[in-house]
């Protein structure tokens, strides 16, 4: 009888990876969906626990892959690892199985905690391997928490709150998201607390009730003034968020790389409006801003092979207003240019971005099974 394998969590296997432990990640899942996306360094051997080695590969192939350290086996569910683990534990290597595979990797989050002063708390709330940032703002002193942007784990942002003596007090989504399916009604609904929502997105028949924001309007949490700033052009009634002043949460607005893409609300056809209407974001109604507001995104953009494009896992992705207007050229561009760059450009699609819209639009249920397949792979909202 075989001895059971070790299992790693996802949590393990990212601490194992950040740390630079020298473990080799086989990932035996067919070679479209690795190549679609996968854990940073990983090797690929497809294999399937009753036809066993894919594309005509041999042992002695799978052996010149690996070297002789640890092995963490990983698939989509943990299935097919477990196989091909006792495959390696048989042949003596030192093997681990990943538990829930690429499903709860897609599921691992890291919080970053921006510096501030006084009780103000704004903690960046990172999902990994889809580079979704949310955020949770608070007082600490009045023990007051608005959540921002939650993704459909959202006990994720309540325990940041909890965690920091504080409770959710409001649940807000910058706009109706075309990645990933929210977690912001949801966790509002449980907590009964307001969920808040531009009013313009009465134009996007969203099937719900929610608490309408408009422009200029400020939210109170405590002693923490969030002010609600307009910012059409990825989305036709997204909004940003000043905190005191001092941090903006850009959303799909400005990332730190990048700016937002403007056809997946608009469609190809529209996609020139959204980008006169993000010009104009940008310039016109940036232009009050404070080169030392510090912009905190709403994501990161992640390669198919796990990594950002900017800084780390766990790591703040943030960037002072003055920073990007210098060094990010989309910003430099006329509007000409930046319009024919952001309508001419070929994005590739989100997976799935209009199922995911038509559910957070209210307009679609999903169970929690066909919300994870759905989900899967990287963010993509961002303009090339």
């Amino acid at each position: 009888m075989p001895k059971l394998l070790d299992q790693l969590t996802v949590g393990e296997l990212a601490a194992a990876i950040d740390a630079g432990e020298g473990l080799t990640v086989v990932d035996t899942r067919p070679p479209e969906s690795f190549e679609a996306w996968h854990v940073p360094d990983a090797v690929n051997i497809p294999y399937h626990p009753i036809e066993g080695l894919g594309n005509g590969r041999e042992w002695r192939e799978v052996e010149s892959m690996i070297d002789g350290g640890p092995v963490a086996v990983i698939c989509g569910k943990g299935l097919s690892s477990t196989s091909f683990g006792f495959e390696l534990s048989e042949r003596g290597y030192d093997v681990s199985v990943v538990k829930g595979g690429m499903e709860d990797w897609s599921k691992l989050y890291d919080v970053v905690e921006v510096e501030t002063d006084g009780d103000l708390f704004v903690a960046q709330v990172q999902r990994r391997a889809k580079g979704c940032l949310g955020y949770v703002v608070g007082d600490r002193d009045a023990g007051e928490a608005l959540v921002v942007d939650a993704t459909r784990q959202h006990h994720e942002f309540e325990l940041v709150a909890a965690d920091n003596g504080m409770v959710v007090t409001g649940v807000l989504d910058t706009h109706i998201h075309a990645d990933h399916v929210s977690g912001g009604r949801a966790l509002a609904e449980r907590l009964s607390v307001p969920y808040y929502l531009s009013a313009e997105a009465d134009a996007r028949d969203v099937a719900y009730d929610y608490e309408p924001l408009a422009d200029g309007d400020t939210l109170s949490i405590g002693g923490v003034d969030v002010e609600v700033l307009g910012a059409p052009g990825h989305t036709t009634e997204l909004v940003n968020l000043l905190i005191d002043g001092t941090y903006l949460l850009s959303a799909d607005t400005l990332f730190v790389e990048s700016v937002g893409r403007t056809e997946l609300e608009f469609g190809e056809e529209g996609a020139e409006r959204g980008a006169k209407l993000l010009y104009e974001t940008l310039h016109e109604r940036y232009r009050s801003l404070s080169d030392d507001v510090v912009v905190l995104p709403g994501h990161v953009s992640v390669s198919v092979d796990g990594r950002f494009s900017v800084g780390e896992p766990g790591e703040l992705i943030a960037a002072t207003l003055g920073d990007l207007r210098a060094e990010l050229d989309l910003l430099g561009l006329d509007e000409a240019a930046f319009v024919e760059r952001l309508a001419g450009g070929e994005n590739e699609k989100p997976p799935n971005y209009e199922t995911v819209i038509a559910v957070n639009r209210g307009r679609r249920e999903l169970g929690e099974d066909e919300a994870t397949e759905v989900e899967l792979g990287p963010n993509n909202c961002a303009a090339n």
